[in-house]
C-alpha cells in the first residue's frame, strides 16, 4: 500500500524548506505527498523578505477537498504563523482524525525572520500538542513552548522534553542542534522510555530546511514503522542529504540540505 502523508505548512518558493522540502521528503523516503498552504513567503538562501498567511476558511477548503477524497496515513504540521490558523488546524484535526500526527513547531526561520506570532505559542500547546503524535521542536522551541530559559545542557534537555509530555503528546523528540558539543545529541522522550541519539556534526553552511525535513521524514515513514525505527530512519537520511548538501551549490547564503542524494 502506497503511504500517503500531508504536510500543513507554509511556502518556500526556494525550495529548501516549508511545503517544497516536505515534498521532496515524502518522495525520497517512497511516500505520495499532499499539502495544505498555510502561509506563502518571499524567501531565498538568504533570508524571509515578506510573509503573507493564507485565511483560515481557504486552510479548511484546501484541507476538506483533500480529506474527503483521499485517505490520509500521517500529516506533518509546519508554520501556522497565527492563532487563527492554530485554531483552524486544530479544529480540522479533531473532527477529522489522522493516525499519525507529527508537528514541527516552526517559530523562526535559519535566519532569524520571526514565523510565528506570540499569541500563537500558547494556542499550539493547549490545542495542537494534546493531539500530536510527536513533536520535534529545538531548544529555542521548547523553552518557548514551556514559557522558560533555553536548556543549557543534556540533562536540562531530558527534563524539557519530560516537561512538554505531560503537556499531553504521544512523544518529543528533543533537538539539541544548539548544544556548543561536537555531537549533536536528540532525545526521545515518551511515557515509557528516553533514548539518546546522536550524530556527528558536519561542517557546512547548507542546513536550510533541515527541521522541516526531518518531521516530513518521520511522517513518512511513521505509517510503516514504529516511533523508534521511524525517527532512527528519519535521522539517518537527514544526515545523508546534509552531508551531500554542498553538493548542490545553491543560491548565496544558508543553501538546502539535499533531499535526493540517494537517487541524483
Amino acid at each position: 500500500m502506497t503511504t500517503i502523508a500531508l504536510t500543513i505548512a507554509g511556502s518556500d518558493p526556494s525550495g529548501g524548506a516549508g511545503i517544497q522540502a516536505d515534498l521532496k521528503t515524502f518522495s525520497a523516503l517512497g511516500a505520495y505527498g499532499m499539502s495544505v498552504i498555510t502561509a506563502l513567503t518571499a524567501q531565498s538562501t538568504q533570508g524571509v523578505d515578506a510573509v503573507l498567511a493564507i485565511s483560515p476558511e481557504f486552510i479548511e477548503a484546501q484541507f476538506n477537498t483533500l480529506y474527503q477524497d483521499i485517505k490520509i496515513d500521517s500529516v506533518k504540521i509546519g508554520m501556522l504563523m497565527n492563532k487563527e490558523i492554530v485554531t483552524t488546524v486544530h479544529h480540522l484535526l479533531k473532527t477529522n482524525p489522522i493516525p499519525a500526527i507529527v508537528l514541527d513547531t516552526v517559530m523562526v526561520a535559519k535566519g532569524g525572520h520571526p514565523l510565528l506570532k506570540s499569541d500563537a505559542v500558547t494556542a499550539i500547546r493547549e490545542l495542537l500538542l494534546p493531539l500530536a503524535t510527536i513533536i520535534t521542536p529545538n531548544l529555542p522551541e521548547a523553552a518557548a513552548l514551556l514559557d522558560c530559559d533555553e536548556a543549557k545542557n543534556e540533562d536540562e534537555m531530558q527534563n524539557q522534553g519530560q516537561k512538554l509530555l505531560k503537556l499531553g503528546c504521544k512523544a518529543v523528540l528533543m533537538k539539541g542542534g544548539h548544544l556548543p558539543s561536537k555531537e549533536s545529541p536528540d532525545y526521545l522522550i515518551t511515557h515509557n522510555n528516553i533514548i539518546r541519539m546522536t550524530f556527528p556534526r558536519i561542517q557546512t553552511k547548507n542546513t536550510h530546511g533541515t527541521g522541516c525535513t526531518l518531521s516530513a521524514a518521520i511522517a513518512a515513514l511513521l505509517p510503516k514503522n514504529n516511533l523508534e525505527e521511524a525517527i532512527v530512519q528519519a535521522k539517518n537520511y537527514l544526515q545523508g542529504a546534509i552531508s551531500h548538501a554542498d553538493d548542490l551549490n545553491i543560491g548565496k547564503g544558508i543553501g538546502p540540505t539535499h533531499h535526493f542524494y540517494q537517487c541524483w
